[in-house]
């Protein structure tokens, strides 16, 4: 698959993602999250949130950093299976 073909399925993806029939679990929602900052931004900063109280910010940033090392490549496609899934 083209790189450009790639980048054009992932960002329909992201689109479809926010018209989903029905809310996906909050593991799912986090498992999302990280592909996407993976497939975006790469690997997850060694600076985690500041707020040691703000736990969601955690748990993203947690997800995420354990997609450390995958590439942005695999990460879009991973993500357009997820949401393809969840469309289902």
């Amino acid at each position: 698959m083209v790189l450009t073909d790639l980048v054009k399925q992932f960002e329909e993806a992201a689109e479809e993602s926010k018209n989903l029939s029905s809310r996906p679990s909050n593991d799912t929602l986090l498992q999302l999250y990280s592909l996407y900052k993976q497939a975006t931004q790469g690997d997850a900063g060694a600076e985690g949130p500041s707020n040691p109280f703000d736990f969601v910010a955690k748990a993203k940033y947690d997800t995420w950093v354990r997609m450390k090392g995958k590439s942005r490549e695999s990460a879009m496609q991973e993500y357009i299976s997820l949401i393809d899934k969840l469309k289902s």
